[in-house]
């Protein structure tokens, strides 16, 4: 059977912030925990935390990635991730990829930009015509998305040079990020 896993990047510092936002809760929950739970609650199996700034247990990872390198920005921690022992085998035919600083994910975003993946798929989702997270990185592409992710920059670049390749799903809610504490939704 093919498994589609969850990868959260949760290892930033947040110096505009304050501190890593990881670890800020929302509504007695901390981002990181949430953004796990939206994968899980997705359908992505098995689920992937990883920390760096901040090192804390996620019960709700299957594997957490501690990525030395954090402070290099996003392209560190998402190549940590795609290499985690969790995705080892031939199992596991895609990866969904959410930044647990963006607290209105859900569950149908994950479960929408996953339907149908394969190993070669590439999928991000859109909400209102703006692109973000989450994205669907199928197995086929984890090496070149390795090779470019670099810096503050993920799959992104990736993603513009296989952007014939790259499936655009609709998806509700948003997908705004937390910069500071005042950011964080009221509940």
């Amino acid at each position: 059977m093919s498994a589609i896993a969850g990868i959260v990047l949760a290892a930033g510092g947040g110096r505009r912030f304050g501190g890593p936002k990881a670890v800020a809760e929302v509504g007695g929950e901390r981002l990181v925990d949430r953004a796990c739970r939206v994968l899980r609650e997705g359908g992505c199996a098995p689920v992937v935390a990883v920390l760096g700034a901040a090192v804390v247990p996620v019960p709700g990872a299957d594997d957490v990635v501690v990525n030395p390198a954090w402070a290099d920005g996003m392209g560190s921690s998402l190549r940590a991730g795609l290499d985690a022992e969790a995705l080892a085998g031939d199992g596991v035919v895609a990866a969904v990829v959410v930044l647990a600083d963006q607290p209105w994910l859900s569950p149908s975003a994950a479960r929408a930009v996953s339907r149908g993946a394969t190993a070669s798929s590439l999928v991000t989702a859109v909400y209102a015509g703006e692109r973000g997270h989450p994205v669907l990185l199928g197995r086929d592409h984890w090496a070149g998305v390795r090779e470019l992710a670099r810096g503050d920059e993920g799959a992104r670049r990736y993603l513009r040079e296989h952007a014939a390749e790259v499936q655009v799903v609709e998806v509700e809610g948003s997908a705004a990020d937390v910069d500071r504490p005042e950011d964080l939704p009221p509940h």
